[in-house]
């Protein structure tokens, strides 16, 4: 599988993985994806053997890949699948000589695809639905139910981080405040500030989880918190995988619809997504209790880096108390259904 660079892309890709897996036991399974995501794909249990590259988003690298893709021959691979739809991405299993190599149509790729499928947008509505339908010639989708994304857990890095940061895990909620797609995914940091003053006010301990981009929005979260004890802030201090061991702990998850909202919803944990220019009709949190807080407005989803209005009335006009009020009913579901699907390694 060539593995897609968004990190909430890869944890959905773990639905075809698992579909793969239920097809035929026996199968070898290896993803191969770029630095930012491959770890992941170790923490899925049907993964094999992960290859990363380092190939810089967007990077063409027509050469590279070339040479990587005959490297790759001596693998004898049967299948290759490509979930993302660029035209670079096909290029590495067309040059492994991989002899079946499945893919949506994307930018047009005939010739480097031989298992070519158009899309149907009205048929698979989700993204997980356009990864999982690659699994079959028909494109048939698993019923009743589809699998959920899930990722384990590594004990002893968890012992880590949690000794290094000298965190204590005793109600923890944990704030993700960024998204690499852009600014009209990213809920205000003077919301996530007030969110954070009541959660503490409720016997809260709060972390705040990101990317070393997402450094100046926690820090303005900390400043207009008031800078509380409770309040710990890890934001660019951890690894993505450090990320996904300390998530696992928290007894609630709020983020923006990024990728850590995806790893939250892997692990188990009660997750409220929040949702500005995208739509929780594609891209979902998928976890045993993940609910979304949006706003139903005309402009909305535009699917844009940036606000094209100007004005990002989508996630502005969403206040604390509609996120509060959904935290309180994923903590009731969550209690209710005494679910937990962490697994461990």
């Amino acid at each position: 599988m060539i593995g897609p660079a968004w990190v909430g892309d890869m944890v959905m890709a773990h639905t075809l993985v698992q579909r793969l897996r239920a097809q035929d036991p026996d199968a070898e399974l290896h993803m191969l994806a770029p630095a930012a995501t491959a770890a992941l794909a170790a923490r899925m249990a049907e993964i094999q053997t992960v290859h990363s590259v380092d190939f810089l988003h967007g990077e063409f690298g027509f050469s590279r890949r070339r040479r990587l893709g005959k490297s790759l021959r001596a693998d004898a691979f049967d299948q290759a699948f490509v979930l993302p739809n660029s035209w670079k991405s096909a290029l590495i299993p067309y040059f492994a000589n991989i002899p079946k190599r499945t893919g949506w149509l994307g930018e047009t790729r005939y010739g480097l695809l031989n298992d070519l499928r158009r899309l149907n947008k009205a048929r698979y509505g989700l993204m997980i639905e356009r990864f999982m339908a690659l699994a079959t010639p028909d494109g048939g989708l698993p019923s009743p139910s589809y699998p959920l994304p899930q990722l384990q857990v590594d004990a002893h890095n968890l012992a880590r981080c949690l000794s290094e940061h000298q965190l204590v895990c005793d109600k923890v909620a944990v704030l993700c405040p960024g998204a690499e797609f852009g600014p009209a995914k990213k809920w205000p940091p003077r919301h996530y500030a007030q969110l954070a003053v009541r959660l503490i006010a409720k016997g809260w301990n709060v972390w705040m989880l990101g990317s070393p981009n997402d450094r100046q929005d926690a820090a303005d979260i900390v400043q207009m918190a008031g800078s509380p004890a409770e309040l710990v802030n890890l934001v660019g201090r951890t690894t993505l995988l450090d990320a996904v061991d300390l998530l696992s702990v928290a007894q609630q998850v709020i983020c923006n619809d990024s990728g850590l909202m995806h790893v939250a919803c892997a692990l188990g944990r009660p997750t409220v997504g929040i949702f500005g220019s995208t739509s929780a009709s594609f891209t979902p949190p998928l976890g045993p209790v993940g609910l979304v807080v949006e706003q139903a407005l005309a402009c909305r989803p535009c699917f844009s880096r940036t606000c094209p209005l100007g004005h990002l009335d989508c996630l502005e006009s969403l206040w604390p108390e509609q996120v509060l009020s959904q935290i309180n009913v994923c903590q009731t579901t969550f209690v209710a259904s005494s679910t937990d699907v962490v697994r461990q390694v």
